[in-house]
């Protein structure tokens, strides 16, 4: 199970930082990752941690804007969105890859990631 959360209505230029919980689906080998989704397009990688050793990868649409960090006490990923910009507005969806090693490659690629959660809409106005 994955819930995310902290979505919401922002005007440009403002910070947001999303929030996913994990149960179920934890292990300290896995990788958890951002994506998301506007109507008519595809689903589009933001962001991946690895729990090991917190290295994450960033899509190139939000590299030094968005920053993504772990709390694996809590099992929960965090998305801090900042100088956002309208075209950031889409539904946000967090993602596990489970994987059977602990230092697997981060990768952009949506097929590997096996479980999402539901979705949070974040809104930026101009």
């Amino acid at each position: 199970q994955l819930q995310a959360s902290g979505g919401g209505l922002v005007q440009a230029g403002d910070s947001l930082r999303l929030s996913c919980a994990a149960s179920g689906v934890t292990s300290r080998k896995y990788q958890m990752g951002w994506f998301r989704q506007t109507p008519g397009k595809e689903r589009e990688f933001v962001a991946v941690i690895r729990w090991i050793d917190e290295n994450t990868y960033y899509g190139d649409s939000v590299k030094g804007r968005f920053t993504i960090s772990g709390d694996s006490a809590k099992n929960t990923v965090y998305l801090q969105m900042n100088s956002l910009k309208p075209e950031d507005t889409a539904l946000y969806y967090c993602a596990v890859r489970p994987t059977m090693s602990f230092r697997v490659t981060l990768t952009k690629e949506e097929y590997v990631y096996k479980y999402w959660g539901q979705g949070t809409l974040v809104t930026v106005s101009s």
